[in-house]
């Protein structure tokens, strides 16, 4: 199946994963939000958008995906891999409003973050330009989003690579465990995409969403899993390779895909795999 990513909005959930935000040290952006349960996601955020309005931020007009690379941003220090499940959803639109989403495939994704202070909104943390995200070209069909289907098998598993060493990076985790997950994740989703105002760090999604003509498509990557001691405490460096893995546990073991990691031998059709190399601008891969 074709996925055309640079003509898709795309967006990321916040605080889907318990204790995410706590680590990041972002749970006080979020502390004037209100939500439905203790345990739902903050926020929808977007990182692209294939048309910008008036409206729009300018910035997210930039297409920030790239397979291979990761460019450090200049000025800033502490940069984190982000290992998330994301989604692409065929939309239905009646009028202005986002009346349905339909899950077609899921990959590996890299919702590559700066911690720093001072920013208002979520997106001017994640969108700083070409190569600052990335989305797995290993695309996996989704046969039906609910238990029982496909995603029911599978788990994200995160790592860094640095001087010839890997380091576990995020917490093998199931993708079922997020808070928000299967019907209850659509149903939050067209909720937010219509009605998220612009307040806090969150900001009108809907408006951007007209503003970008309506696409019959989107991407969403669902949610970080919470960090490893290791990359909770380690940012990452000039030199290093991220690597966030989508994979099948009925098939491998987290031994099998620690191992697959240390030998670089992830390439399998039932694996989604990231891998991105972080460099300075004008040392893509």
């Amino acid at each position: 199946m074709l996925i055309e990513l640079d003509k898709m909005a795309c967006f990321g959930v916040a605080g889907n994963f318990t204790g995410h935000l706590e680590q990041a040290g972002e749970d006080k952006d979020f502390t004037k939000v209100k939500t439905a349960e203790a345990n739902a996601p903050k926020a929808v955020f977007p990182t692209y958008m294939p048309h910008l309005g008036e409206h729009t931020p300018a910035f997210l007009g930039v297409f920030p995906f790239d397979d291979y690379s990761i460019i450090f941003p200049k000025g800033e220090d502490k940069l984190q891999i982000e290992p998330e499940c994301a989604i692409v959803f065929d939309v239905e639109w009646n009028s202005d409003q986002v009346v349905g989403l339909t899950p077609v495939v899921f990959g590996a994704s890299n919702d590559c973050s700066i911690r720093k202070q001072g920013a208002t909104k979520i997106s001017q943390k994640k969108n700083w330009g070409p190569a600052s995200k990335g989305f797995a070209t290993n695309h996996i069909k989704i046969d039906k989003f609910s238990e029982g289907g496909i995603l029911d098998r599978y788990r994200i598993a995160s790592f860094l690579v640095r001087d010839g060493q890997v380091f576990p990076y995020g917490e093998d985790s199931a993708i079922k465990d997020y808070s928000y997950f299967y019907e209850k994740l659509i149903t939050w989703l067209i909720d937010k995409l219509n009605n998220q105002k612009d307040e806090g760090p969150a900001e009108n999604i809907n408006l951007y969403l007209n503003e970008a003509l309506r696409p019959s498509r989107i991407m969403v990557s669902v949610g970080a899993t919470r960090y490893t001691e290791f990359g909770k405490t380690n940012f990452l460096k000039v030199g290093d390779t991220a690597l966030v893995v989508l994979y099948p546990s009925d098939i491998y073991s987290q031994d099998d895909i620690i191992h697959r990691a240390l030998r670089d031998n992830l390439e399998e059709d039932d694996i989604s795999v990231l891998r991105q190399e972080i460099v300075v601008k004008g040392e893509l891969v």
